[in-house]
């Protein structure tokens, strides 16, 4: 089936989170979320290696809203319930919509950081994933010198499958190791 027929929902909560895809006027809001947080971003975010223009945050939300309605890129958000508060991203990225699989990727908003929200948000993707789209795998990815990102992997339950040594490239230029961290349905046949 073509993944543009799926339907399922655009948002979904968890206890202290409303997790969405982006809509059109969200920019604001996440290019604070973004400027707050653009040093500890830096080291292992591609796209924040400057502070985007809120031009440049508004045209990155509307184009994340049509690529989650192609069903191409699940790019999700994360705000405090009740709230117009935005506490980082998430999303599933990579999808592979045969299988189904989806790489899982997330970020906190400095102000936010380590009070339990992005693992909280990761439970409620896994959750979203298998649950609602079928998935049967799920990864992680993370620059090996990534301790907070791994440790979060490691608290969902993830495994780590492996070690791909100088397989990429960081933010600044220099080769990088990335550890592969894996969640599977256990059904086979």
């Amino acid at each position: 089936m073509d993944p543009i027929l799926l339907d399922f929902p655009d948002s979904f909560e968890t206890e202290r989170l409303l997790i969405r895809s982006p809509q059109f006027g969200d920019g604001e809001e996440l290019n604070a979320a973004v400027v707050d947080s653009l040093a500890e971003l830096q080291p292992w975010m591609p796209w924040a290696q400057k502070a985007p223009t809120l031009e440049e945050s508004e045209v990155n939300v509307r184009q994340g809203h049509i690529r989650f309605l192609a069903r191409e890129d699940l790019w999700l958000l994360l705000f405090l319930k009740g709230t117009d508060t935005l506490v980082g991203g998430s999303g599933l990225h990579r999808m592979d919509w045969k299988i189904p699989s989806f790489e899982i990727g997330y970020w906190i908003r400095t102000s936010f950081a380590g009070e339990g929200y992005i693992t909280e948000a990761v439970n409620g993707v896994i959750d979203f994933a298998f649950n609602t789209l079928n998935a049967k795998r799920l990864t992680i990815l993370c620059d090996e010198r990534n301790d907070k990102s791994a440790a979060v992997a490691k608290r969902v339950g993830f495994e780590l499958e492996g070690t791909h040594h100088y397989d990429t490239r960081d933010p600044m230029g220099a080769l990088r190791n990335t550890l592969h961290f894996a969640k599977v349905l256990q059904e086979i046949g």
